[in-house]
């Protein structure tokens, strides 16, 4: 959630981040009001506490006569006192409700606009021309299939559309993606952790995947429990109602995890094949910092995003995406989208997300530093998500003869495999 200082101090800025990303810019006044009865009605509680308790001191040193009036002040006050007490519980109440519904504050050099509306940042890797080497590529399940990897055809019978396994050649893939991934991670300083799927709601409302973003969420009602979309809802809530010392920080994570996605409002999209699907596999890097490092931190995340695209030889975009297409917890997110040959245009792999204090906020993780207790920053970043970076391997590596070239990076995760070859019927 956002500072309700910043929304007293500078209403017209909420308003236009809510506007710009297309959300209901009428919540803000909603909020100022509502957050006005709730500090209007904390004075008036406070002012009637006060009276409360200096009437209790007057009472056994007054007379007779005057007793029997406090003492039916007193019975009104204690009336008004719950009055008051319940009045401002409710405000309280609503102004919560508001301020979880408002997204993040979008950062000014964001493109303003919907889901086509981002700005290309960079280009890397260069496009391969089919063409001149004297082929038509084929896409990533007909080849999949040929190296008998991919199964999407079990995966229906088993658990319905957008399911899949992954077999012999497919599953060592995934693995070596895994583990190439989780090393690179480490290397750059992040703790490995293998993560929680189920999580309790206020895990997944903490991390904004309650509003905009609810359709998408598995939930198993008779427990309460969420399936987690991504790793960064537990990593984000691994702190929550924890004070950070400043000297700890930036603390970083790359979270390993099974996510779970509904993909509604996808129908009919991205049906085949194993790019968007129901369940996968992902590395998710995760770091807290003091507020002035996150725009920094953002950029590092950006940067080990590109380098591990890079080790993986695919000719990659780097986009600013527009406000209108930002997730609710983010100020700011970058893609990097990877060519697909068959598409015949780039599409998304990685991406990292600045949430400022949003997510802190909401989860109560501060940072102490001497005297001074804040919320701190949070930002993620997605590393490896499997079954697109399979998807993109497959059809950018592949030959001729319908084999694929083991990028160099995975090949000691693969016995030294150079080629990923088809299996004979």
């Amino acid at each position: 959630m956002i500072d309700l200082r910043l929304l007293r101090e500078d209403p017209d800025r909420v308003r236009a981040s809510q506007r710009a990303r297309g959300e209901d810019v009428e919540l803000v006044d909603a909020l100022l009001s509502a957050d006005e009865r709730r500090r209007s009605s904390g004075v008036r509680f406070d002012e009637l506490r006060s009276e409360q308790k200096s009437l209790g001191k007057l009472i056994p040193k007054a007379s007779p006569e005057e007793k029997a009036e406090l003492l039916k002040r007193a019975e009104q006050l204690k009336a008004d006192v719950k009055a008051a007490d319940a009045e401002q519980h409710e405000a309280d109440e609503e102004t919560r409700r508001l301020l979880l519904r408002l997204g993040n504050i979008v950062h000014t050099d964001v493109p303003v606009g919907g889901e086509e509306d981002f700005v290309v940042l960079e280009t890397h890797g260069t496009i391969r021309d089919f063409a001149a080497e004297g082929f038509e590529p084929k896409d990533h399940l007909e080849i999949g299939e040929a190296l008998a990897a991919i199964d999407v055809e079990r995966g229906a019978k088993v658990s319905g559309s957008r399911f899949y396994y992954l077999t012999g050649v497919g599953a060592l893939l995934e693995l070596a993606l895994v583990n190439a991934a989780i090393a690179q991670a480490t290397e750059a300083g992040f703790v490995p952790m293998l993560t929680p799927t189920l999580v309790r709601p206020r895990a997944m409302e903490g991390t904004g995947f309650l509003g905009q973003a609810a359709e998408n969420v598995y939930h198993l009602e008779k427990d309460d429990y969420y399936l987690v979309g991504t790793s960064e809802v537990p990593l984000a809530a691994y702190h929550m109602d924890e004070i950070i010392d400043a000297d700890k920080l930036p603390l970083r994570y790359a979270g390993f995890s099974p996510c779970y996605r509904r993909e509604a409002g996808t129908y009919g999209k991205d049906t085949r094949g194993i790019f968007r699907v129901h369940q996968f596999d992902k590395v998710e890097m995760f770091s807290y910092v003091a507020p002035e490092e996150a725009e920094a931190e953002h950029k590092r995340l950006l940067e080990w995003e590109k380098q591990w695209l890079t080790s993986l030889e695919l000719p990659f975009q780097v986009i600013d995406v527009a406000t209108g297409d930002l997730g609710a917890s983010a100020s700011r997110k970058y893609d990097c989208e990877a060519w697909i040959p068959t598409q015949g245009k780039y599409r998304e792999l990685t991406s990292a997300s600045n949430c400022d204090s949003f997510q802190a906020r909401r989860l109560s993780v501060r940072m102490r530093d001497g005297k001074k207790v804040q919320p701190l920053s949070t930002l993620n970043g997605t590393l490896c998500a499997v079954p697109r970076t399979i998807v993109a391997i497959l059809e950018n590596h592949q030959l001729a003869d319908g084999s694929v070239r083991v990028p160099e990076v995975l090949r000691p995760y693969l016995g030294g495999r150079e080629l990923l070859e088809p299996v004979a019927k």
